[in-house]
């Protein structure tokens, strides 16, 4: 038996890895993010790498390996153009960045770490996933309400592509569950070809 470890508190990250029917413990990683590369797909990789190497680290030192274990890390990141937008500081930074995202075309970016672990050692499989999404135009007002609703908040680029901001994606060119942060697919193929799922 194989035992996967999610090093993410994300409710979303949690119900898309259900989803699969992949048994899982949670041990979400806490170290600060260190930041050193420019491009956003660099990013989200540098980040996934960052947490699930934390969390298996803490998971060697507390409890050892006795089996094989897998420990999945993963990052999110909205990226128009040049610019990345993270989670927004407060309600201003949100509006600010639902503004420029609204009647244009963006690109989601989750970057995903599987620490293999054995007791002969581990192996590290770093991957992306992009996702292009198209937003309808949003008014002022439709901004601001979006926004008084608290869902922006916690969100990657300001929203929710699964909750009340699905009424503004014209459409998507990619995985959709790459939006709402895991790439499922993605990661079932990764661990279909490292032999660990069949």
């Amino acid at each position: 038996m194989v035992k996967f470890i999610l090093a993410s508190g994300s409710p979303r990250r949690k119900d898309l890895l259900e989803q699969m029917g992949i048994s899982f413990e949670i041990s979400a990683a806490h170290g600060e993010e260190i930041i050193t590369k420019k491009l956003p797909w660099e990013i989200v990789e540098e980040l996934s790498l960052q947490k699930a190497t934390e969390v298996a680290d803490r998971f060697v030192k507390e409890q050892g390996v006795t089996q094989q274990t897998v420990v999945i890390g993963a990052d999110t990141i909205v990226a128009l153009r040049d610019e990345i937008m993270g989670k927004p500081e407060n309600e201003e930074k949100a509006k600010e960045m639902l503004h420029k995202l609204q009647n244009d075309t963006h690109q989601v970016y989750t970057g995903v770490t599987l620490v293999i672990m054995t007791e002969e050692g581990r192996q590290v499989v770093t991957f992306h996933e992009k996702t292009d999404v198209v937003m309808y135009p949003m008014t002022k007002k439709q901004i601001e309400a979006y926004v008084a609703t608290g869902e922006p908040m916690d969100k990657a680029g300001a929203y929710a592509i699964q909750g009340k901001c699905a009424a503004y994606v014209k459409g998507i060119c990619g995985e959709y569950n790459n939006v709402v942060g895991l790439p499922v697919a993605r990661l079932m193929q990764e661990l279909f070809k490292l032999d660990i799922l069949n």
